[in-house]
Order: structure tokens, then sequence, then C-alpha cells
């Protein structure tokens, strides 16, 4: 995606409620994901299984460091609100790979800060540690944070079916929303 068509969302977006709008799109996104098709069973091949767990994972990544950086910074609301919306997207995206026949008994939600990938355990290091300079700091790692998973969820779409699709484009909306509201914070500080 590129930036312009960000900002041309952006001013759509920023007129709805953060927490709001992208809640109702996950919750039926949620039950769409549940929903058992009767005509066709969808096999997933090893590599989409693969992308649907790092999906997941990377969600939590981007709730960890919000609850973490709002433990830290805790008169910017900002972490506090999107976390909430960050566990619905993780919540999706389990509801995808339970469907799929993803494993996902090896992670524990309630482990804030612990991943089952390496590449994500350091993301969510990185971001951590960047983020415990300042306020500034840390809001502008939420900003990549949402960047990095504007862009994941758009590659992981790629030949998925449509129901993985339909869920990825509702955490797509909800990151962009995401975005505009850690872009405002900025504006603030």
């Amino acid at each position: 995606m590129n930036k312009n068509t960000i900002k041309d969302r952006r001013s759509f977006l920023t007129k709805m409620l953060v927490a709001g709008a992208s809640g109702v799109t996950l919750l039926s996104s949620s039950a769409y994901a549940k929903k058992e098709t009767t005509d066709t069973t969808v096999v997933l091949t090893e590599d989409q299984k693969d992308m649907l767990f790092y999906i997941y994972q990377e969600e939590k990544v981007a709730r960890d460091v919000y609850i973490t950086l709002g433990n830290i910074y805790t008169d910017e609301n900002t972490f506090a609100s999107i976390q909430v919306s960050e566990q619905r997207h993780m919540d999706s995206a389990r509801e995808l790979c339970e469907k799929y026949g993803v494993d996902t008994s090896g992670v524990d939600e309630d482990a804030v800060g612990s991943f089952v990938l390496p590449v994500l355990q350091e993301l969510y290091d990185t971001c951590v540690s960047e983020g415990e300079e300042t306020l500034l700091d840390a809001l502008k790692i939420g900003e990549l944070i949402e960047y990095t998973d504007i862009e994941d969820l758009e590659h992981a779409a790629e030949g998925m079916p449509e129901d993985v699709v339909s869920v990825f484009e509702s955490l797509k909306e909800g990151s962009l929303s995401h975005l505009d509201a850690f872009q405002a914070a900025i504006e603030r500080v």
C-alpha cells in the first residue's frame, strides 16, 4: 500500500472511533472465521499455515508491546485503548489457526513478552527497548508496529481462502485506525 493510499484512508478513518469501528468489524469477522463451510473444505499448505501462525504471533507482539509501554507511560491512554483492540486481533487470528488446524498450543497468551518465533521475540525486545527511551519514542514504535502489520497482512492475504482474506482485511482496517491514533498522539507530544 503506498503512502498516498494510507493518507486517503487515514482521513476517512480519523472520523471513526478507534476502538468502536474496529471492534464491530472484528467481532463480525471473528464470527465469519468460525463459520463452517459445508460444501467445500479448504486445506492450507504448510506455508499458509505458517503464515497464519506468524500473523497470530505478530498480533501478540503488538498487544504485548502496548501493554508494556502502557505500564511505563501510564498517562498516555493510546496504549491502553489499542491493546484491547489488539487482543481482539489476536482472538480473530487464533480462531483462523484453530479452524485450519494450526497448532497454537505452545503460545501462552498470558505471558506478556514471550514468543514462540525467535524473530518476533527479537522484535518485541527491540520495540520495548527503544520505546523505553521517551514517550515520543514509544509512540513512534506504535506507529512502526502498525505500518508493519498493514504490510504483513497485505502480503499474508495473497493466495489465502476468502474467509482468511476477509479477516485479514478487518485486521488491516483496525491497524489503519491504530496508526491514526498513534500519529495523532505523536502530534500532541
